[in-house]
């Protein structure tokens, strides 16, 4: 099915974020703190970092689900069908760090002390440790702090093309990004990524137990 990119960019700008919990305020306030307020390459390139984690955590919590419900075809089929998304969507966080790392190549960015060890290091290991002990505690709780952050990742990217008009004269020349998506230009590859957000966002809510907070 053929997508207006540029379409559902404003339908990302006008819709309001969700009424984000405490832990997403604080997550998003950290991340503020040691990234800048501001939208950067190098902040969304972080932030990439560490959104394919979740879907690793829960794939890991459900595959030792799988040992306990071999015997439920109902249970268990739900299982293989999270793990699949699960898998593909680390597929598609690992094109999203992808693009951006491309992007960054090509304008000459530099990174900022964040994108280096022992920063990166620590912080991907606290959000593992988060992900996973989520995971146990509720797997509810888990998917709906997802969609929280990924709700919050769309209107980031809607937002960051609006400011830079300029991305929409810049053909995409990486073959490597264009192995993911063919698309004609830079905006375009930042619309996709935040249309796959709100797509990851839709599915936390289903498995949440919210399927009527699915955003066409």
């Amino acid at each position: 099915m053929d997508v207006d990119l540029r379409k559902e960019q404003q339908a990302a700008l006008a819709r309001p974020r969700m009424r984000y919990s405490l832990a997403a305020k604080l997550f998003f306030l950290s991340m503020d703190l040691f990234a800048g307020k501001k939208t950067t390459l190098a902040k969304v390139k972080l932030i990439e970092m560490l959104a394919v984690i979740p879907y690793r955590a829960w794939e890991f919590r459900h595959y030792a689900l799988m040992t306990r419900c071999h015997g439920d075809p109902v249970q268990e089929k739900r299982i293989r069908e999270i793990i699949a998304w699960c898998r593909a969507a680390q597929d598609n966080e690992h094109w999203h760090l992808l693009a951006v790392h491309e992007k960054m190549r090509e304008d000459g960015c530099r990174a900022p002390w964040y994108l280096h060890s022992p920063f990166t290091v620590l912080a991907l290991g606290f959000y593992a440790i988060f992900s996973r002990s989520l995971a146990r505690a509720s797997l509810g709780r888990a998917f709906l702090f997802n969609a929280e952050f990924e709700d919050h990742a769309e209107h980031a990217y809607a937002q960051f093309v609006a400011e830079h008009p300029e991305w929409e004269r810049q053909p995409l020349a990486s073959e490597r990004v264009r192995a993911y998506a063919d698309l004609p230009t830079w905006a375009d590859v930042f619309r996709r990524i935040g249309l796959d957000e709100r797509e990851h966002m839709n599915r936390s809510l289903i498995y949440c137990g919210q399927p009527h907070r699915v955003v066409d």
